[in-house]
Formats: structure tokens, sequence, C-alpha cells
């Protein structure tokens, strides 16, 4: 299956006890592909994957990819900074019918470069499925090198990375290096842009929750040749963008405007925690600023 440009990095939704909401998580995966994604990635970092038990994480993989049926990817996020447990939930969640899997950088043990080739390369090799791996820095501490993402991309079903460094010359040399077809997905969503400028291939994404249909705009008149076209409506998205991303650690806000525009997906787990007044109220002003694509049922 193709996995396609444009990912929306889901949050889990949770009920009002603080258990996962699955049936509210399948919902949310179909209005996120009514409104533009090619597919879900699920307990990624928006997905608050360091609170969800290993339970939680494989029926939650199960759940949204039988939801879905076929009409998009359903990524699922089994990368931890545990290798063995990594292998293990790899190997589970190709069991329960993902179409991939998006491994991130250890955090917080800060391995080597060359640590971080052999965690990388055990996983993928443990699994047939494509695996796209997961550069964020400022949240993991370490950043994987380009010289690290080049050898990975040599391991056959590494298909990818989503590259949240923020370092354009590295992003760069990794499109203009790695074997072809591998593919570099932003992971920032202020970058989406300037990542398809260089020769990026999409974006795994958290303004798509709210803005999806304008994301697939943008990519499809930026690859058409409608440049711009592509930074207008980059442009005007960027004060979301930038809101979702600073006004409190993600998933914070997305969860926030999500529950704001009606689609209740609860509070997010402990040590996150809802926003304040001021901070909320700053969040919806940005968010009624902007069209939403996100169908809302009750």
């Amino acid at each position: 299956m193709e996995i396609g440009r444009l990912l929306t990095a889901m949050v889990t939704p949770f009920a009002e006890g603080g258990q996962v909401d699955y049936a509210q998580a399948q919902r949310l995966a179909l209005a996120l592909l009514d409104s533009g994604s090619d597919g879900v990635v699920v307990a990624g970092t928006t997905g608050e994957a360091p609170t969800l038990s290993h339970d939680e994480k494989l029926k939650l993989f199960a759940e949204v990819k039988r939801a879905v049926n076929g009409r998009g990817v359903v990524i699922a996020g089994s990368g931890t900074y545990n290798t063995a447990e990594s292998v293990d939930l790899s190997r589970e969640a190709e069991r329960a019918g993902v179409d991939g899997l998006l491994l991130t950088v250890p955090y917080y043990n800060r391995p080597t470069q060359e640590g971080l080739y052999r965690h990388f390369e055990a996983i993928a090799r443990a699994t047939s499925l494509p695996c796209i791996l997961y550069n964020i820095p400022g949240r993991t501490g370490t950043n994987m090198t380009a010289e690290t993402t080049l050898r990975l991309s040599r391991v056959p079903n590494i298909v990818g990375i989503k590259e949240a460094s923020g370092d354009l010359v590295q992003i760069a040399r990794i499109i203009t290096d790695a074997r072809e077809g591998f593919r570099v997905w932003s992971g920032d969503d202020q970058m989406t842009l300037p990542i398809l400028a260089v020769g990026g291939y999409g974006v795994i994404c958290v303004v798509s929750h709210l803005a999806g249909a304008q994301m697939r705009d943008m990519i499809e008149v930026f690859l058409s040749g409608r440049v711009d076209e592509a930074g207008r409506i980059h442009r005007g998205l960027l004060p979301l963008m930038t809101t979702l991303m600073t006004a409190a650690s993600n998933p914070i806000p997305i969860k926030h405007a999500l529950n704001g525009i009606g689609f209740r997906v609860g509070a997010p787990r402990l040590p996150l925690i809802e926003p304040d007044q001021a901070t909320g109220e700053r969040i919806m002003t940005e968010v009624h600023r902007h069209r939403i694509d996100l169908a809302v049922t009750v």
C-alpha cells in the first residue's frame, strides 16, 4: 500500500475516567481520512505513547485498522528506548494488521550513532513491515545524523524518515544521498513547505487534525508547480501551526482545540494536563480564525 504524503499524527482519545476511548479513536481516524489525510499514525508523540500500556497500544492499532478498513494507511508507533521491547511491539503490531511502523530515536538513554544504527536495524529486520524512522532531537536529546540515516536507508524495509531536526542542510543531504525511493516526511508542520522545496515527500502532521484539506491542497498545488499558491496556503496556516506547537507541550493544544470545536478527545494523561484558562483561550482564539476541515458529528 502507498503510504501517502499527508499522514496525521493522531491524538489518542480518552474517556471521562481516563481510559482509552477506542470507539472515538475509530471515529477520529475516519474523520481525518475524510478531511484529506492519506493515513494516520497511532500511538506516536501526539498520541501520548509514553502513557499508553503495551496492551492499550495493540488494541488501538487493531481497532483503528479495523475501522479504516483499507481506506488509508495505519502506521503504528512501535519504537521505544528499549530495543527488545520495540522488536516485540513491532512484531505484535504486524500481527494486528497495521501497514507500517514509526520508530523514534530512543529517548533518555542517548545512544551513540552506532547504537542508533544497530537499534533500528534490529527492529527493521524483525518485521516485514515498512519502517519510518523518526528524528526529533528536541524531544529525544539526540540528533540522528545524516550519515546514520543514510546507512539505515540501505536496510530494505526502512522506507523513509520523519525529520524534525529543523536542519535543512541535514535534510537536504538525506534527500540527495539516500537510496532511491527513500522518502523524507516533515516532522514539523511549520517546515513542511521548505522540506518539500528541497525534495521532501510530505508531512506527518498535527495541524491536519483541523486543516487536513488545506494541507493536502498546499502539497498538491506545490507539486503542480503553483509555488506562490502553496506559499499563500502555508503562510495562512503558520499562526495556527505555531500556536499548536508553542502554547503548551504537544498534544495539549491540539487536544484542547479538538474538544473546543466539539470533537471530544478528553484530557491528556498525566504528567500532561489541560491548559490553564488563559492558554486555552489563546488556543481557541487562533483556532476560530481558521476554516476547520474536520467534520464534527455529535
